[in-house]
């Protein structure tokens, strides 16, 4: 099976169909965190080192580094961020950036194999992304979009992702080091975006036998009650093989999803994440009560 490594310089986790669903922490983003991009362009990174623990601490498998702030130094931002991220948490992260220059400073800081977010199908993104993914050893997020833009056509989908990994290949990078991000499309505004991402994912699987990931919002965006539909999303893309997704760790419902897929697709074993989790404890003083009606009956 298709085992995707990726490393900090303290811990090693796999991506992979046999094992746990990775999330990958999101909220070291400054697009639409208006707080947040300020901070960041001022050098003020104390929300981005709460961000990174607390996501972490909620079960986070990895995080993605994103420094996108206009009119700022993006690439200096981001590499400023990776270090104080990985002086604080253990995970792997995730280098997220559109700009070239900055995903270079990024992995040039980075200590470990790290997952660069990200590359299209695009030629010109290809010939600049995939040389810099090959020297660094990094892995790499592959958008299934190109010149054409984003199809609606889950086939279409299919055969960008399968040029990208061919591609990559070409520049030696294993598919094993490609992570699909299908695209997945507002639920919403196309009624049948479930069915197709879910039918997407699973030919991902068996026929191009590549991980996958994606924004598991998207799925709910523009409707309420996001963090149930996000949830149903999640659990059920678990199960149609998809290995990991961007998510936001603090949202419980989510994370349930996520921990009971992990059960149902047999990689909790004895459910001992499951129990940990969601067992009650027992009440106080019940275990003496029971010792000492033992007595009891012994005394009898």
């Amino acid at each position: 099976m298709t085992k995707t490594v990726i490393s900090s310089a303290k811990q090693e986790i796999t991506i992979g169909f046999d094992q746990p669903f990775c999330v990958i922490g999101e909220r070291i983003n400054p697009t639409g965190r208006k707080l947040l991009a300020a901070e960041m362009a001022a050098g003020d990174y104390s929300r981005v080192e709460a961000d990174a623990i607390a996501q972490v601490e909620a079960g986070a498998t990895m995080l993605d580094v994103n420094a996108g702030i206009p009119m700022a130094d993006e690439p200096q931002i981001l590499a400023d961020s990776i270090q104080l991220v990985q002086s604080v948490v253990d995970v792997p992260l995730a280098i997220d950036s559109s700009i070239v220059e900055a995903l270079e400073k990024g992995l040039s800081v980075y200590q470990g194999k790290a997952l660069v977010n990200s590359v299209t199908g695009e030629e010109e993104r290809l010939e600049v992304v995939l040389p810099l993914v090959k020297k660094y050893g990094a892995a790499v997020v592959a958008i299934s979009n190109d010149e054409t833009g984003i199809s609606e056509d889950p086939n279409v989908r299919y055969e960008v992702a399968k040029k990208i990994v061919e591609r990559a290949e070409d520049y030696g990078i294993p598919r094993e080091d490609v992570v699909v991000d299908p695209l997945i499309m507002p639920v919403g505004a196309i009624n049948l975006a479930g069915r197709s991402a879910l039918d997407l994912i699973i030919r991902l699987r068996d026929e191009l036998k590549v991980n996958t990931t994606c924004g598991a919002s998207n799925i709910s965006f523009g409707l309420p009650n996001r963090h149930g539909m996000n949830a149903a999303f999640l659990s059920m893309a678990a199960g149609a093989g998809m290995t990991s997704a961007i998510m936001n760790p603090l949202h419980s419902e989510e994370m349930t999803a996520i921990m009971g897929a992990n059960v149902m697709n047999g990689v909790d074993p004895e459910c001992r994440t499951w129990i940990s989790r969601f067992r009650e404890p027992a009440a106080e003083g019940a275990a003496g009560g029971r010792e000492r009606r033992t007595n009891r009956r012994r005394r009898a």
